[in-house]
């Protein structure tokens, strides 16, 4: 089975040296996906194109499916080898596998020709054009839009018949525009970045911020690995984790809440920027859209951008919500983003959209001057091709309940301020506050011999820490969902 693949037309009108390491580059990371997948392939680099024969017990859907996929390809068609001598032999080769599809369309004859032949290509056009119309029922030879179109190459004594055409999803060849970080979250906006920098040529390692615990982590690994596998995996890269529970916990307590935000970016960019340098990345993606949320305003974004100490690229800075999410539908991982809880560790109640930047550096000094390093230094990496025996590991089940038994606490573990706001009371049951960030570090100050229901409003904080407090070897929790 033989494809012929034609590049991105941004490649094809590159220098001649540019061109040809970009096919190169696209020749490779064929083979190199077509290997991570366990497809046997032959590939090799013409001047305009790249030519893929691949091993007979592919299924032409596999193929298509594979090749569909990887950055670089705008289109492929599957052609047929046939020997060449004359037109007429030829015909006779391909009158069976062409004839029946024009039977009752308009139909065209397209032939380009290299080598020494007798006749040229308007005349070959012509020659199997005619044979075609005078052997099966058809509605005539249709230049400007025909309903099937009939390409042949001929090429010295071989001819090469081409299928149907396939579109791929274009851009750059993985690999060719360096290497990055992108800040990953589980959300629509970080897989929709993501996407649109592996789609431009980056190679990209992934970043993630743990605030939710282990069953957070391990959604977010699970759709990285997806866009890994479906779109990069010509390239091995590094998912790496960065727990941030101290630094939110700084934040919530001691910063204005104005500000919180963006102190929460930037002390994200800042760790960012630690990791993207120790790993020789160039530049960190997120998926901040302009005015998208309060630390997303102009003003803010350039706080932000103020404190990173590498280039830090936005690919959905002027894109629509619902454009994003569309996006998301296209790619794949909108079912990620549909069940992945909305999580978000610092949430200011009136949020200051224009801060002065020595206001927002003031609020920052309240907090320990080592945090940044601590995070930095406390990452965990792992290999994305790894990440599929990780996510096997979370195996918690935590019981959820509507009604308590009389011997029963309730742990709130809602941020301080939410508790100030619409304090918690259960009639019969004593209440304990305990902020989500402190869950993991304080539980063991509690009376083990209790049992414990947490409780938060949306009941996401309160399931993750439920499970991440049954992995550290705590029997005594569930989670308490009063009805409404």
């Amino acid at each position: 089975m033989k494809f012929i693949i034609r590049l991105f037309p941004e490649i094809s009108i590159k220098s001649k040296p540019v061109r040809n390491r970009l096919i190169r580059q696209v020749r490779q990371n064929l083979v190199n996906v077509c290997k991570h997948h366990g497809i046997s392939v032959n590939a090799y680099a013409q001047w305009d194109k790249v030519v893929a024969i691949f091993d007979e017990t592919i299924t032409k859907d596999r193929a298509i499916t594979e090749l569909s996929r990887i950055p670089g390809i705008h289109s492929f068609m599957e052609v047929n080898e046939y020997p060449f001598t004359t037109l007429d032999s030829l015909f006779d080769e391909i009158k069976d596998v062409v004839g029946p599809s024009i039977e009752n369309k308009t139909f065209a004859v397209r032939v380009k020709r290299k080598g020494q032949h007798e006749f040229n290509s308007q005349m070959a056009e012509r020659v199997i054009g005619g044979k075609f119309k005078a052997s099966f029922p058809n509605k005539g030879v249709c230049f400007d839009n025909p309903e099937v179109l009939i390409h042949i190459e001929i090429e010295n004594q071989t001819a090469y018949l081409s299928g149907e055409k396939h579109l791929g999803i274009g851009g750059y060849p993985v690999g060719s525009q360096g290497e990055v970080f992108s800040l990953i979250s589980g959300g629509f906006d970080s897989g929709v970045s993501t996407y649109d920098v592996l789609h431009r040529g980056c190679r990209v390692n992934y970043l993630f911020f743990n605030m939710g615990g282990t069953a957070h982590e391990i959604g977010v690994k699970q759709e990285s690995y997806f866009l890994w596998d479906r779109f990069a995996s010509s390239h091995r890269v590094r998912f790496v984790t960065i727990p941030f529970e101290p630094i939110v916990g700084q934040i919530l307590e001691r910063t204005h809440h104005g500000v919180r935000g963006v102190i929460l970016k930037r002390m994200m960019m800042r760790v960012g920027s630690l990791v993207a340098k120790k790993f020789d990345a160039e530049a960190l993606v997120t998926g901040e859209s302009l005015g998208q949320v309060s630390s997303q305003t102009l003003r803010n974004l350039t706080h932000i951008d103020n404190v990173c100490d590498v280039l830090l690229l936005r690919p959905l800075v002027t894109a629509d919500k619902q454009d994003i999410i569309d996006k998301s539908r296209e790619i794949g991982t909108i079912g990620f983003a549909e069940s992945m809880p909305e999580y978000c560790g610092v949430i200011s109640d009136h949020p200051n959209v224009c801060p002065s930047a020595s206001f927002v550096e003031e609020e920052e000094a309240k907090m320990d001057s080592d945090l940044v390093q601590k995070a930095f230094e406390s990452m965990k990496v792992v290999d994305i091709n790894d990440i599929p025996k990780d996510t096997t590991k979370l195996k918690t089940e935590v019981e959820t309940v509507s009604e308590l038994l009389s011997n029963e606490v309730v742990l709130d573990v809602r941020a301080p301020d939410d508790v100030e706001k619409a304090p918690l009371t259960v009639e019969g049951h004593e209440v304990i506050t305990m902020p989500f960030y402190k869950t993991a570090s304080d539980f063991h100050t509690l009376d083990q011999i209790k049992t414990y229901a947490l409780y938060c409003d949306q009941g996401v904080m309160s399931l993750m820490q439920a499970k991440q407090l049954k992995e550290k070897g705590y029997h005594n929790v569930k989670v308490y969902r009063p009805s409404k």
